[in-house]
């Protein structure tokens, strides 16, 4: 049986442009595949380990393969339970809002206890390997205007996600954007409904 896991960045539920698209893949996806399984992991419901002194000489320790002290196995544990629950899946759906400029730091959390060496990649002389191969995954970002590079800034939303993706192996990323949301007063409703035609054709195709 195949799973879905659904990774939710924003705390506004009903009212995230990204919650709401993706609600609507899952509707699709549910009814295309009725025997997978579809889990939700709500970034800022979820409790999440601080990555302290010891996970990150931990960290360091698998690097330089250096056993681990009592402390350090402990927080390596930790990590690991994370990253085993996320290979679990073999399809991810992110729905991403873009906060002051990138994602929401609870995202950022999570990916930073994630992305670890040996767990979703892996690292020698000749360079680094993602080992989140052979899995699928589609990116909501809803964003309250369209600036994207134009002016005197960038956002790095959809950049940091396709990269740091991409880092771990998953390349088969599908991308959704939700935008503008918050120029005018219909702007959220116009932006959703403009990307449902092509939230329905990922959810369909995944």
């Amino acid at each position: 049986m195949s799973k879905l896991l659904h990774i939710q960045a924003s705390p506004r539920n009903e009212r995230s442009a990204s919650a709401v698209v993706a609600k609507r893949f899952l509707e699709v996806f549910r009814a295309r595949r009725p025997d997978a399984t579809i889990e939700t992991m709500d970034v800022w419901e979820t409790p999440l380990p601080e990555f302290g002194i010891d996970m990150i000489e931990a960290k360091f320790a698998v690097v330089r393969r250096q056993p681990h002290t009592p402390a350090q196995r402990e927080a390596w544990q930790t990590v690991t339970r994370i990253a085993q629950h996320f290979l679990s899946a073999d399809y991810y759906l992110f729905s991403v809002p873009l906060w002051n400029l990138s994602v929401p730091y609870k995202l950022k959390h999570y990916l930073d206890i994630l992305v670890q060496p040996g767990l979703t990649f892996s690292y020698s002389p000749e360079g680094f390997k993602g080992l989140v191969n052979g899995k699928k995954g589609v990116a909501i970002y809803a964003r309250g205007s369209e600036q994207n590079g134009k002016g005197n800034f960038h956002d790095y939303q959809m950049a940091f996600m396709r990269d740091l993706l991409g880092f771990i192996g998953l390349q088969d990323l599908g991308e959704i954007v939700v935008a503008p949301t918050a120029v005018a007063p219909n702007s959220w409703q116009l932006a959703v409904d403009a990307a449902m035609p092509k939230t329905e054709e990922l959810a369909a195709a995944i």
